[in-house]
């Protein structure tokens, strides 16, 4: 597994060239997803340069099967156009039947890194991605536990046309591609959601861009459901409502979860 050296470091943000922003953004809108359940912010001609997001993680409700579920903030990846996915967050997985809860980070298409940050249920976790041209800074923060962590490495094909905050059932990735059940989660809480692109920052409602409510469900079945915006555009809830099941692999992309073991 292909991965890059961590560096511990305090939290880093971008810096992009001077400007204004000039691009204009479309209604808001409201998709579904086989694997993501949150918000993306995306707008003509825009490069997202930072992303922000916080969250507490949820407890998983292991029944004896396993599962997995994963929340992390992102750039790219939402498009079937885009040139990959830089993410950074959390899973809560059953792994035969007991709760795991570990931090990651995951530069599509190599599998993710995880993170020697310890994460437990309840613990409040804030993250960003930084871009600056092909060098991106992944941090993440146990805001309870005081743990931080950070890399800063090149990627040769950035994607920054979009930025998310989203609650996934992730995929496990061999010959080929399968969304794994949905562990059940319960709810988990995004706040201080903000984005930056072309020098300006705003929250997911800013009106310089375009905020897509996504919903993930397999055909008929909701399996999680994002909450409307705070009145302040930075805080949603997803809401977990079935495992589900989803036969492929399709855009919005997706993490590779740790292989299961005993």
């Amino acid at each position: 597994m292909r991965g890059h050296s961590l560096i511990l470091r305090a939290l880093v943000c971008a810096t992009v060239a001077a400007g204004t922003a000039a691009f204009a953004a479309g209604p808001a809108a409201a998709s579904t997803s086989s694997n993501w359940a949150g918000y993306v912010v995306s707008a003509p001609d825009a490069s997202f340069s930072d992303v922000k997001g916080t969250w507490v993680e949820p407890t998983a409700t292991c029944t004896g099967a396993s599962a997995a579920s994963a929340f992390w903030i992102g750039l790219g990846g939402a498009a079937q156009s885009s040139a990959g996915l830089e993410q950074i967050g959390s899973s809560a997985d059953c792994q035969f039947g007991r709760p795991s809860y570990y931090a990651w980070y995951e530069i599509l298409p190599a599998a993710s890194v995880t993170l020697p940050v310890a994460i437990s249920p309840g613990d409040t976790i804030s993250a960003e991605v930084a871009a600056t041209d092909t060098s991106f800074t992944f941090t993440l923060a146990d805001v309870t536990t005081g743990e931080t962590y950070s890399t800063t490495t090149t990627v040769a094909n950035p994607a920054v046309d979009s930025a998310e905050w989203i609650a996934e059932a992730p995929s496990l990735c061999v010959s080929k591609c399968k969304i794994l059940p949905l562990a059940n989660f319960g709810s988990v809480g995004f706040s201080a959601a903000s984005a930056t692109a072309n020098t300006h920052t705003g929250t997911i409602s800013d009106s310089l861009w375009t905020s897509d409510t996504v919903r993930l469900a397999n055909r008929t079945v909701v399996q999680a459901l994002p909450s409307t915006l705070s009145d302040d555009g930075a805080s949603f809830t997803v809401a977990w409502r079935s495992a589900g099941l989803a036969p492929t692999l399709t855009k919005p992309r997706t993490r590779r979860p740790r292989p299961h073991r005993r």
